[in-house]
């Protein structure tokens, strides 16, 4: 926070343990630890107070709508040539209704010749067995 190295922390404590001797370091630390409490929230109840006058949050939730919007405005711009390519692969005019096909005839018979078996491929050996 204030750019205090763990050497300088460290020099800071032995100085406070000579001048302030063993007997009263433990109450001063745990008073000064008090005060940087204290300190701390009382500046997070100003920045709170100042931030709901000014209305951030207000700000914030502005600045994020238009963020989105222009994100949007981006994506058609990008994709509006892609939907121009795509409209003339569609038909202009719709295609003429044509009358079902009616089906073919069915022939209750049998055909005249099966046809003729086809002869079975050589075994290949990097392959499984076949079932019979």
């Amino acid at each position: 926070m204030f750019g205090i190295s763990f050497s300088e922390l460290l020099l800071v404590g032995l100085v406070a343990l000579l001048v302030l001797g063993p007997e009263r370091l433990p109450g001063a630390a745990r008073t000064a630890g008090l005060w940087i409490g204290r300190l701390k929230r009382s500046f997070n109840a100003i920045k709170q107070e100042v931030e709901r006058e000014i209305g951030a949050d207000e700000i914030r939730r502005q600045l994020h709508n238009e963020h989105i919007l222009s994100m949007e405005e981006e994506a058609k711009k990008i994709l509006a040539p892609l939907q121009d390519a795509v409209k003339p692969l569609t038909p202009a005019q719709p295609a003429a209704p044509t009358e079902p096909a009616s089906p073919a005839p069915v022939s209750l018979s049998k055909p005249a010749s099966d046809p003729a078996p086809q002869p079975a491929a050589p075994h290949d050996p990097t392959l499984p067995p076949r079932a019979p």
